[in-house]
């Protein structure tokens, strides 16, 4: 039985620091309202020169030799991002230049916040059939580019970085203590793609001056009604993927990997799945929304600092603009 296994993870984040101290200094905030209000207390931003891309090819190398293979290995990039480089080409064609792998299809998924959790399950799907034995996806931002400096209810928020993980086919029954990904289970509501969008700079209102005076260019969010859905949703997708399992309770998981939004969301999501405190891995703090990327970017540090053993449940679960939302369980191995 061919199961969808981890190999190895990366991740990359920029080396430039904003502190709550620094957006005091931007707009009309301070670090205890940010603090208290989302739990965060630093962002990573992008240096100038430095695009989704560059994010994603240091994560994309750092998974690659933590699998122990090489670029010339890997059949299929998927780079899941809200922020690409350019509308085109994908940014995962230029990753996968830029990291050798030679051999690799190349492209992008568009699930903002959810995009890796999408991309888990595309990629699970290939791996599956027998299409490919090597696929690196990555999630990576620079959501710094398109949040609106003057905005301080959504500046505040959002960060940049980049994530991923190498997965490859396995042999074995993840049911029965094999690892490997056992479930996914995404879904999306389009009626509400207004809670968080960028409405301007694509076909429906291209580049203009009228645009940029309006600043439509930048990201927009209700967020009393997102964080509603995004609460119920990440309920009901963590849910799904444990009764679809064989019945897997939460207390049985090791783990779990949400979506680094706001913290008020997280401790409303583990206060439903009554899950303790100590098992919901937390990086929010120190580099606030990172959109495709806050997934694997959790995920490589929680598996960099050992807090998984072999045969441990991990619940991965994400909410994003669309509407989207998503989870994934796997099995440690």
């Amino acid at each position: 039985m061919t199961a969808t296994v981890i190999a190895g993870t990366g991740s990359y984040v920029p080396e430039r620091v904003l502190t709550n101290a620094d957006l005091e200094r931007m707009v009309d905030t301070s670090d205890e309202w940010i603090t208290a209000r989302t739990g965060i207390r630093e962002r990573r931003i992008a240096a100038d020169n430095q695009a989704t891309s560059d994010l994603a090819i240091e994560a994309g190398r750092r998974a690659i030799e933590a699998a122990g293979i090489t670029a010339q290995d890997v059949d299929l990039v998927l780079v899941a991002t809200a922020t690409p480089d350019m509308f085109f080409p994908a940014t995962a064609c230029l990753v996968q230049t830029a990291l050798g792998a030679t051999n690799a299809a190349a492209f992008d998924l568009s699930a903002a916040c959810s995009g890796f959790i999408y991309g888990l399950n595309v990629a699970d799907a290939y791996i599956r059939s027998g299409s490919y034995k090597n696929v690196l996806l990555i999630g990576a931002e620079t959501m710094s580019r398109v949040v609106d400096w003057e905005d301080r209810t959504t500046c505040v928020l959002f960060g940049d970085g980049a994530g991923a993980v190498l997965l490859q086919a396995g042999e074995g029954d993840t049911g029965s203590g094999a690892p490997g990904l056992m479930r996914t289970d995404i879904h999306s509501d389009g009626a509400a793609w207004d809670y968080i969008c960028v409405p301007g700079g694509g076909s429906r209102m291209p580049p203009s001056d009228a645009l940029v005076d309006s600043r439509q260019q930048f990201l927009k969010m209700k967020g009393n009604e997102t964080f509603k859905v995004a609460v119920r949703n990440m309920e009901r997708a963590a849910r799904t993927v444990l009764e679809d399992a064989g019945g897997i309770k939460a207390h049985d998981l090791a783990l779990v990997v949400p979506h680094q939004a706001n913290m008020r969301i997280l401790n409303a999501v583990a206060e439903r799945l009554e899950l303790p405190a100590g098992k919901v891995y937390v990086n929010l703090d120190r580099y606030g929304n990172t959109s495709a990327a806050s997934v694997p970017l959790a995920f490589d540090e929680a598996v960099r600092a050992g807090r998984l053993e072999r045969g441990d449940l991990v619940l991965m679960l994400a909410f994003g603009s669309g509407l989207t939302w998503g989870a994934a369980l796997l099995r440690w191995g």
